[in-house]
């Protein structure tokens, strides 16, 4: 993978119509999946939009590929990102596939007209008739492709797979997947897809009322918390640290809500307590937990770890 950041957040600030956002610090790796979740209103699109600079921070400091930019991005560095926004662009809602990619093509000199056509064909985009006559999942799939045509180096992708069906959102994470492997692309990733996620992301950055709590490797994240049933008297446990949660499943045998689980069933062992099964939490529950403040400073992601 490419060393180096692709974008730094530092100290970022904006003030909103509803509520302000930040402070913002994030840091994302070049050549890696970065996963942005979190409820509806968090602030993740508005990410995207203070990286492309269409929104402008009150106060911080943005880097893009190492490089800090006073106002409007060059368009050397602005070409090097590509971008599908949540909803479609309006402004091509009158033109064909043809006119909307010939229109893109001259703002991006390493545009492959062959690439999109390829994606074109295996996604089954239509080639005849005006975008906004298309359905939602085409009219997706003409917007990851030209965005892909571009060969950028850094990808933002706000909610891709709206609107599209199980078989072209499988293709698009074959397609990402492989532009991970081909072009060293970088890609910041919005969704509330958890298999998205799961599918997709390298690490996942968890944003909440305005500002991002943290970043974490996924599959750290996703190993850190279980349940687990065990078979013992409950005072024999009760004060552990890495027990959230205690719930009676049966004689003697009680369901637990644990993280930390090798350092703990060692402590179990010592008091008497049986482990009886065990399974991992689902991201939902995990980003739940998460939002509330249960993630162990052990697994934090902390600048210049990668």
């Amino acid at each position: 993978m490419t060393e180096g950041l692709a974008v730094q957040l530092n100290g970022i600030r904006k003030k909103g119509r509803r509520k302000p956002i930040g402070p913002l610090n994030l840091d994302i790796p070049c050549g890696y999946v970065v996963a942005l979740v979190g409820p509806n209103g968090s602030g993740k699109s508005t990410i995207m939009n203070l990286i492309l600079q269409t929104l402008h921070p009150d106060e911080g400091e943005i880097k893009w590929f190492g490089e800090s930019v006073a106002g409007v991005l060059p368009t050397q560095l602005r070409q090097s990102i590509g971008y599908v926004p949540e909803a479609p662009i309006v402004d091509e809602n009158s033109q064909t596939v043809e006119e909307a990619a010939e229109f893109r093509a001259r703002w991006y000199p390493n545009w492959d007209q062959w690439k999109l056509e390829d994606l074109l064909r295996k996604f089954e985009v239509p080639e005849k008739g005006k975008l906004s006559k298309m359905s939602k999942g085409e009219r997706r799939k003409f917007e990851i492709a030209a965005a892909m045509a571009c060969r950028p180096k850094l990808l933002l992708l706000d909610e891709p797979s709206s609107g599209l069906d199980p078989f072209a959102w499988k293709h698009m994470i074959e397609v990402l997947r492989s532009a991970m492997e081909e072009d060293e692309l970088t890609i910041l990733l919005s969704t509330h897809i958890v298999d998205e996620v799961k599918r997709l992301a390298d690490y996942i950055a968890l944003v909440h009322q305005g500002q991002v709590k943290g970043m974490v490797e996924k599959d750290v994240l996703l190993g850190n918390w279980r349940e687990i049933w065990v078979r013992g008297d409950k005072e024999n446990f009760e004060g552990l640290k890495d027990i959230l949660e205690a719930e009676e499943d049966g004689p003697s045998t009680w369901r637990l809500l644990v993280q930390n689980q090798t350092t703990l069933e060692d402590q179990l062992a010592e008091r008497g307590i049986t482990i009886v099964r065990s399974r991992g939490l689902e991201l939902e529950d995990i980003l739940s937990l998460w939002m509330k403040g249960n993630l162990p400073e052990e697994i934090k992601w902390k600048r210049g770890d990668l």
